[in-house]
């Protein structure tokens, strides 16, 4: 019977990035998710790693920003779990992303789309490693109250997501 340890990765986050992870199926991810950022948000900026499950199962990458795509490969190094991908994104939101990110034919799933700190819950086996799911961010503190409201749908159309 195989043993399962379960652990903690911590992904940075810097200031005025926003990190996405998912799982993905084919080494071709890269090239797919490249092209589907680049043609959604002109000059959007990012780096995005692959982790390859199979064949030479190295961390393949690619990016349009030298230091987005260094966080991607040592925060994959870190996950080193198989078809997983990690890209940093600046210049853009998730929301302007997500969409074409999960019509990718490879994109199996989204974990996590966020510029809060992130925790990915790992799972090793004898044969290797898996994420179990997220940490994304903190703990709620309570329930918005009227005012909460008000600001939540001002904010919004301030900037732009609303009229």
């Amino acid at each position: 019977m195989d043993e399962v340890k379960i652990s903690v990765v911590t992904i940075p986050v810097p200031e005025g990035t926003n990190v996405i992870l998912g799982a993905s199926h084919f080494i071709k991810t890269v090239e797919d998710v490249y092209e589907a950022l680049v043609t959604s948000v002109p000059g959007i900026k990012f780096g995005i790693a692959f982790c390859e499950a199979s064949g030479k199962r190295l961390i393949r990458y690619d990016g349009t920003d030298e230091e987005l795509t260094k966080l991607a490969i040592e925060a994959a190094k870190k996950i080193a779990a198989g078809h997983t991908f990690i890209i940093y994104l600046r210049n853009a939101w998730p929301i302007n992303i997500l969409n074409a990110l999960k019509n990718v034919q490879e994109v199996l799933t989204i974990y996590a789309a966020t510029a809060n700190p992130l925790q990915v819950i790992i799972a090793e086996t004898s044969q290797g490693r898996g994420v179990l799911g997220v940490v994304d961010g903190w703990t709620p503190l309570g329930v918005e109250k009227e005012e909460d409201i008000k600001e939540r749908k001002e904010f919004l159309r301030k900037i732009g997501y609303k009229r």
